[in-house]
């Protein structure tokens, strides 16, 4: 398969490191809005504008959901498969319409929301309503490194550097798991603590404004914003760990509650996202080989199509 990189941030680092592990996959290169001059990828590196006129099978788009996906992903789509990472999950089924409109009309496939949330927590998700149809499911984020969030907070003019930390709150984790969990809202679960890097000549009120009152990412929860320099920044907050769980609290009949929990704890978020949308690709390649076109989520894919064995290895060694 000939996978194609677009954009060489945090995740794009991590793709690159995925791809070269993969003995099925061959890394096209790197598509970049910067001078590829300048990058320090393994790989070769092209000018974004410079995709058309490569022989891509799938496109791993490493952009941000906030300005980048929304854009790129129906743009892509025209040249090749794509899979993307779209995270802001109010938005998907708008993301999810645009982009398929494209992928039909130009004979291609394509899957977004692809990561471990929205991604592999989705599936587990859907499992545990599917398992246990009388109960109550809920998740929790962190304590780590939201992507997504850090990045919409990077593009807030004034701001030079920033990280987001997702902190679920342990009083609700508690409750949710003796079952008690019903009516929490996003702001009794998490707190979301932000570190800025703020210009010397930026309004820090209004950066704390435009961060609070982000719509889809800060306005509905307790958030904290801390200003700090660049030294701070540096030697405090340059690791991306991550993880958090999935928690279904049901019952099998009246008296008798059952639990069931996906966990994940993650020392380097965007990477362990990058090996998730590496599988993802593998899996809508073998998707569009069969015939399929349009948009995809991970709920589409047969968890056999992300694996690189055969049918007959996952029975005798995997079931």
């Amino acid at each position: 398969m000939k996978i194609a990189i677009v954009g060489y941030g945090n995740l794009g680092r991590g793709v690159e490191t995925a791809l070269l592990q993969q003995s099925d996959m061959e890394a096209v290169g790197v598509f970049t809005r910067r001078d590829p001059a300048t990058l320090d990828s393994r790989i070769p590196a092209y000018a974004l504008a410079d995709l058309p006129h490569h022989e891509i099978d799938v496109a791993i788009l490493c952009g941000g959901s906030a300005t980048d996906l929304i854009k790129q992903s129906p743009d892509i789509v025209r040249h090749c498969n794509i899979v993307d990472s779209f995270d802001t999950h109010a938005r998907i089924p708008e993301h999810f319409a645009a982009v398929d409109a494209v992928a039909r009309e130009t004979d291609h496939a394509a899957l977004i929301s692809t990561g471990w949330d929205p991604g592999l927590f989705s599936l587990m998700r859907v499992l545990g309503v599917a398992v246990l149809p009388d109960g109550t499911v809920d998740t929790f984020w962190g304590k780590g490194v939201s992507q997504g969030h850090s990045d919409a907070v990077r593009r807030i003019p004034g701001v030079v550097k920033a990280v987001q930390y997702t902190i679920p709150k342990e009083s609700a984790v508690s409750q949710v798991e003796r079952g008690e969990g019903a009516g929490l809202t996003p702001r009794d679960k998490h707190l979301r603590e932000c570190y800025v890097v703020a210009a010397a000549d930026a309004d820090r009120e209004a950066i704390r404004q435009a961060i609070v009152s982000m719509p889809n990412y800060f306005d509905e929860y307790d958030t904290q914003v801390n200003f700090i320099d660049e030294e701070e920044f540096k030697a405090n907050h340059t690791a991306m760990p991550h993880g958090g769980q999935v928690i279904r609290h049901g019952y099998t009949s009246s008296n008798t509650p059952q639990v069931m929990n996906f966990s994940l704890t993650l020392a380097s978020n965007p990477e362990f996202t990058a090996s998730v949308n590496v599988a993802c690709a593998r899996g809508l390649y073998r998707a569009y080989q069969e015939g399929k076109r349009g948009c995809m989520t991970i709920f589409d894919l047969p968890i056999s199509y992300l694996t690189g064995l055969s049918a007959e290895e996952l029975r005798k060694n995997w079931l």
